[in-house]
């Protein structure tokens, strides 16, 4: 094998290397570009010769506009189911994505409602204590009160 043969990409990598940096778009008009080069070629092997008559000489129009129009269907539904194939594809790796940040923003928020729980917590802890040193005074206040309010005898 020469050098330069062993050096040159081959088409399969070529496409898969674009394939993969390229957007879709790129990648649908490659893929659909490989598909028009290919087809004809083997259209074109496939087609039988059309043996003229006098029939087929006066109505010459439909029988070869009836193969390719088929041929030309068939392409065009590769390209269809191609490009629903990829689409296909995309939306499939959007859903990823999209279900990839429900999940991110769910432990966001799982973080967030723990820190506010801790927070209440805190707070309510606060409160306590404060009623506890309310009830504390109050008790005090009564205490030191409750001579004031005895009924002395006369």
């Amino acid at each position: 094998m020469s050098e330069p043969a062993r050096q040159a990409p081959s088409p399969e990598t070529a496409l898969r290397s674009s394939a993969s940096t390229a957007p879709l778009r790129d990648w649908l008009a490659i893929m659909r570009a490989t598909v028009s080069e290919t087809k004809p070629v083997e259209t074109q092997e496939v087609e039988p010769a059309p043996v003229e008559t006098d029939i087929e000489a006066r109505s010459a129009a439909w029988s070869p506009r009836l193969v390719s129009a088929a041929a030309k269907s068939a392409e065009a539904a590769d390209e269809d189911v191609a490009e629903i194939m990829a689409e296909n594809m995309m939306l499939k790796a959007r859903l990823r994505i999209e279900a990839e940040r429900r999940d991110e923003l769910q432990i966001i928020l799982a973080q967030e409602i723990r820190e506010l729980r801790a927070h209440i917590a805190e707070e309510v802890g606060k409160m306590e204590d404060l009623r506890s040193e309310r009830d504390l005074w109050r008790a005090r206040c009564e205490a030191l009160a409750a001579p004031l309010f005895q009924v002395q005898p006369r």
